[in-house]
Formats: C-alpha cells, structure tokens, sequence
C-alpha cells in the first residue's frame, strides 16, 4: 500500500492546485477588473503548466506500476489517476500551456465581440481556439475519431456516433410535439417589470430550499450563470432580468443542481479523483432535474406562485394553475438557457452538428455564422435577428469547450429515466413539493447519485438509481405526457 498512499498523497495536492485554477476561472467571470485579463491569461497558462508536469510526472507512472487497489475506492481512484496519465502525456506540456493562455483571453473577446454584436472580431480567436484543439484532439486520438477524443473528456465513453443516433431517436419526437404545442392557444405570459433585488432574494431562497449549503458556496451575477468548485467550496452564479425572474429563478436552481452534486459527494473522496461529478451527463441530469422535474412540476410552481405572491403582490397571475401553465409556456425563442424543456435540446442538437463538423474540418470558423443561421431558421422556422442570439450567446467555444454541448441532452436523457425511479421510490414526492418541501427528492438524488462521485463510470452511476440502461424513452414520454396536458392534446 506504500506506492498507493504516496501516489493519492501526490495526487491530494494536483487536486488542490485545479481547484485553484478553477476559482481563478470563477473569479475572472464574476468579479475580476477587464483590464486584469492579460495577466490572468498568463496566471491560467502557469497553472495549467504546473498541472500538466505533476500529471504526467515519471514518479506518477512509478507508483501507477506498483499501488495495488484493496477494495473498490481505491480501485477507482486508480482508474481516474491512470487514465488522466495517459491522457496528459499524449498532449505536449506547451500546447496545454497556450491553450491555457488562448482560452482565457477568447473569453475576453467573446464578451467584448457579443456586445458590440460583432461577430468579425471574434472569429479570428474562435479560429485559433479550434486549430488548438484540433492539435490537442489529434494528440489524443492517435489516428482515432478527433472529436470523440474531445468528448471523453466530458462524458467518458461517450462516441459522437452513439450521440449522433441517439439525438436522431429524439428529434422526430420532439418536432412533433413542438409543432402541435405550437398550433395551440398559448398561456398568459408575464408582463410588467420585477425588482432586481426582490428576485435575488427569492433565488437565495430556492437554492436553500433544494439544499444548497450557503456555509460552504455563495451565489455572484454573471453574464452567463455557472457553477464552479467541489467538496466544501462550491460556488454559483445567477443572473436577473426585471422582465423575466424566471431566468433568475430558473438558473439558480438550474446552477444549485451542479454545485448540491458537488457538495453531497462523500466527503472520504475530498481533493481525490473520486472528489467532483463522474461526467458533465450526470452533472447535468442533476441541473436538470432540479430545474425541470422537480422545479417546474405543478406541485412546485403551485409553492413558488404563493412565494412570488409574498415577494411582487399580485404579477397579473390568476391562480396556481395558471402559473404552472405560464412556467412551462412554449414559444419561439433564441437562447439555449432561456428555452423551455419542450424546445430546450433541439438547441443542443444544432450546436453539436455545428460543433463536430469545426473538429472534423467539414465546416470553416468564416462560414459558422452562416451555418448556424441556417440549421436554426431550419429547426425553428424563424431567422435569428442578431449574433448575441445566435452564434454568439454561448461561452463555451471561447473557452475550448468542444464536446461539451452533447452532454446537456445526455443530462435530459439521464433525468427523464432517473425521474421515473425517483417517483416510484417517493410516493409523497407531490404531496411534499406542494409545501415547498424538496428533500424526499433531493435526499433520493443524495443517496442514489450524488455521494458516490467518481466511483462508479457515468452510465453505471445511472443504470444503479434506476435499474435500467439509459435511453431516451422516458425523457420523451414524460414530455408528451406533460405537455400534452397543458396544452390540451
């Protein structure tokens, strides 16, 4: 056990060090003067240099030869170390460096180009961040698929080819449904304006209400809302609009989700492997259960209606079944994060095509703005109006993020089957939302998702809570189960 316990001792400290490049990340969107950005950009590429020697250390190789697991913990830990050790030591130290350095300048330029609605000014630092990762995928793949080998690093195991047929089975289903939902009369929208401040508040108060620990996080305002850091300092951010405190509302839980995974998970695996979300699919079915079946069933809103009652007097908001019906409205929209369940994943599905074919080199950084117009004018049947909604409102291709967007409808994919098992386990689960109580559902999650971490590899984790093979089925069923009844089909 000697290799074993200098190996983990080793890796105690590496994991200390990414999280303290995480906050740098957290610190850079939330709080962070403009004019610091260069300096950060070097502060991100040194850790990410200091990162990439202790991974790939030859001492780590040494004791990877020689530590022997003795039960199932330690056999995982393992798992993670030697595969981050290989994966780190097929990518050159300076290629890591500068992709370190390019991302977080990228970031700046994204904003500043998403601002000014430009999309020109980014392109060429959008360009730079592909051909980077390209390098970095080729690195990793060894002549295999380039972007499955981006992908692994958010859903291990994952191939764009199973991705690919499984978002195929969605999609006749999902515009089938939108093209009825959409033929019917809609529900009353809100209208008028909400206190900026009043919606903070109350978005402090869901995040504890789904068990959000504020002793050990804190909730910032951020451009786009995210969760950052694991064990005993997980932190979140939200974001208000005073027309819509449902974007509020919703990215709080949506965030509170990520950052609960991250805080339930066995404290034993503290600053080990086993430590953060086994893949961004599980992190993410937990967002949005949280957001989604949990936050926007009837029996929830039928609280939060009450709770915004106290917090805005009477919004214009007949009764509880009204609001329910005004949460889940289903109308025509630009951004991803403000889509309603319904819509939410063709969203993904564009930016993965999109995406994979940028890796792949089948489509060029000049002609994305193009492309994205097109496939979003052909799945949504009206034109985007100007880049912030269109190809530049997300922030993940700034930051090199290829291979992350699939993850979110996997998430759909993993909440709609976890969703069943959770029903039947917690047969009060209604009756409890309806008094604004969360914690037969969020104790469930705890117990059956949360605590094991890294344990286990991201189908397993799902296929133990529900006893099934993950597929899309009860995502889809749920849907039209749902929406059908709101809207009368």
């Amino acid at each position: 056990m000697s290799a074993y316990n200098d190996l983990m001792a080793y890796q105690r400290q590496t994991e200390a060090l990414a999280q303290i490049s995480g906050r740098l990340g957290w610190d850079q969107e939330t709080m962070m003067a403009e004019g610091s950005a260069p300096q950060r950009a070097e502060e991100h590429a040194a850790i990410a240099s200091v990162l990439h020697a202790r991974r790939v250390h030859p001492q780590v190789g040494d004791w990877l030869e020689k530590a022997q697991a003795k039960d199932a913990v330690a056999a995982a830990n393992l798992r993670h170390i030697r595969r981050n050790y290989e994966r780190t030591a097929k990518v050159p130290a300076k290629l890591a460096e500068e992709i370190a350095k390019t991302t977080s300048l990228a970031h700046r330029v994204w904003a500043k180009s998403r601002a000014d609605e430009d999309v020109a000014s980014y392109l060429p630092m959008l360009e730079k961040v592909i051909e980077l990762r390209q390098e970095e995928a080729a690195a990793l793949a060894q002549g295999g698929d380039l972007y499955d080998a981006l992908l692994n690093d958010y859903e291990t195991g994952a191939t764009g080819q199973e991705i690919s047929q499984m978002f195929a089975a969605l999609r006749p289903r999902l515009v089938a449904l939108r093209a009825a939902v959409l033929d019917r009369p809609k529900p009353a929208q809100l209208s008028g304006t909400f206190d900026e401040a009043a919606q903070l508040a109350l978005s402090q108060q869901l995040a504890v209400t789904f068990g959000y620990d504020l002793n050990k996080g804190r909730i910032d305002k951020a451009v786009h809302p995210f969760s950052s850091g694991s064990g005993i300092d997980v932190r979140i951010t939200t974001r208000t609009n005073p027309l819509d405190p449902f974007n509020c509302f919703y990215s709080t839980i949506h965030e509170v989700g990520h950052a609960v995974y991250e805080q339930n998970i066995d404290e034993a695996y503290l600053l080990t492997p086993l430590g953060g979300g086994v893949s961004m699919g599980v992190h993410e079915s937990q967002s949005r259960i949280y957001e989604n079946q949990i936050g926007r069933s009837r029996a929830f809103t039928g609280w939060l209606y009450g709770q915004m009652r106290d917090a805005f007097g009477d919004f214009g908001i007949a009764n509880e079944d009204a609001f329910y019906a005004t949460v889940n409205r289903v109308s025509d929209g630009y951004i991803r994060t403000e889509a309603d369940e319904l819509q939410y994943n063709l969203h993904v599905l564009l930016r993965f095509d999109l995406e994979r074919a940028l890796i792949a080199g089948d489509l060029k950084v000049n002609d994305l703005e193009a492309a994205w117009n097109d496939r979003f004018q052909a799945d949504f049947g009206f034109a985007v109006d100007k880049p912030s909604n269109g190809v530049l409102q997300d922030v993940h291709w700034s930051e090199g993020l290829m291979g992350y967007f699939p993850t979110y409808t996997l998430g759909n994919v993993f909440a709609g089957c976890l969703n069943v098992a959770m029903r039947e386990a917690v047969p009060t689960l209604d009756s409890d939302l309806a008094r604004g109580d969360t914690s037969g559902a969020t104790a469930w999650l705890r117990s059956n998702v949360q605590t094991h971490g890294g344990l286990y590899e991201p189908k397993e984790v799902i296929s133990r809570a529900t006893g099934q093979t993950p597929s899309e089925g009860p995502l889809l069923d749920y849907l039209e189960a749902k929406f059908g009844d709101i809207y009368g089909l």
